[in-house]
């Protein structure tokens, strides 16, 4: 909360996007979820080799009615592994509250993080429907690709992307290289929150 204070006083918006990864496995006969597929689709694949393209379908649809910008959808590359991105949104953090409610505390309101949220319930809920389990697990199987959310993040200032810079060798502004170095330098810290189980671990590793 105090930094995305400290940004939004110098100007910045900060924008998230997450690109997340999951699993549909099948139930067994007492509808206990496994970690087993019959389906062999592979990166990109359609179907009828993607046999969980209806369900992936029914998710979009059901996200669109809730709101949800569903950017891109496809089956990722492990058998079984799925992936639907929605549009970015901002870590839109701070709004002063006044002084007659909550004594002018701020109040952080995460629109990002509520939308993963609710995309993950959405998921399980109409894979369930199919007699599926859908899973975010990191590593839910040993010897085949984890499921990460990878995360897209943007920084801009009176409109314009403070990461470019047209005039540099890599199209990035000295802002740009600043923020790799503090993720880089901050990387072992981070890890206990982008990582946060033993699971985690095992997808990494």
């Amino acid at each position: 909360r105090r930094i995305l204070a400290e940004a939004a006083k110098m100007g910045f918006t900060f924008n998230v996007g997450p690109e997340c990864e999951f699993f549909l496995f099948h139930t067994d006969d007492d509808g206990n979820p496994t970690v087993f597929s019959h389906e062999k689709a592979g990166y990109f694949d359609m179907s009828p080799i993607d046999q969980g393209e209806n369900v992936r379908r029914d998710i979009i649809l059901t996200l669109e009615e809730m709101g949800f910008e569903v950017e891109s959808s496809y089956h990722e590359v492990a058998s079984a592994q799925h992936e639907i991105d929605f549009r970015y949104d901002e870590a839109r953090g701070i709004y002063e509250i006044t002084a007659d409610r909550l004594q002018g505390n701020y109040m952080l309101l995460d629109e990002a993080s509520d939308n993963i949220m609710t995309f993950k319930l959405a998921v399980k809920t109409i894979a369930k429907r199919f007699g599926m389990h859908a899973t975010f697990m990191p590593k839910p199987r040993a010897g085949i690709n984890g499921s990460g959310m990878h995360t897209n993040i943007s920084l801009k200032k009176d409109g314009k992307n403070v990461f470019a810079d047209e005039n540099d060798e890599y199209g990035l502004s000295q802002e740009a290289y600043w923020f790799i170095g503090g993720l880089m330098k901050h990387a072992r810290g981070l890890s206990a929150i982008t990582n946060p189980l033993v699971n985690s671990y095992k997808r990494l590793f």
